[in-house]
């Protein structure tokens, strides 16, 4: 089984008060670090709720396909679908991309997984340098 790099952050965000859906939706992937300030269009949060209605439907978008619905470049998609799949929220079948899961909480858990084997591997290995430099 290949090795896939991933980079997960989990930043700790007071979730906020009565909020709408979108709000909501900003505030998890924020949470995850999805979201920077950099992007001042908001094309990744765009592009993972796009991501997010079809996975309802079960259905994976190409980035042809992300960049018209959306009214992006091909390049901004790209740039954004390479860093949801670098965080392991996004994967592809070919030129088609979609959510790892079809739903968030089962994705939370999914990374959720990804963290705790990442940390089992980094405890592994500062056991192993502890015994090396006799601590």
């Amino acid at each position: 089984m290949p090795y896939i790099e991933r980079r997960i952050t989990i930043i700790n965000m007071r979730r906020p008060p009565q909020s709408s859906l979108n709000e909501e939706l900003q505030w998890l992937g924020n949470s995850l670090g999805l979201f920077n300030l950099r992007d001042k269009n908001k094309s990744c949060f765009r592009i993972f709720i796009e991501l997010l209605k079809a996975a309802k439907s079960n259905t994976p978008l190409s980035s042809d396909e992300l960049a018209l619905r959306l009214g992006l470049t091909r390049a901004t998609v790209i740039h954004h679908i390479d860093r949801l799949m670098e965080s392991g929220i996004v994967i592809h079948d070919g030129n088609r991309y979609y959510l790892r899961v079809h739903n968030l909480q089962i994705l939370i858990d999914e990374l959720q997984k990804d963290l705790e084997r990442t940390l089992d591997g980094l405890k592994e290995a500062a056991r192993e340098i502890d015994d090396m430099i006799g601590l």
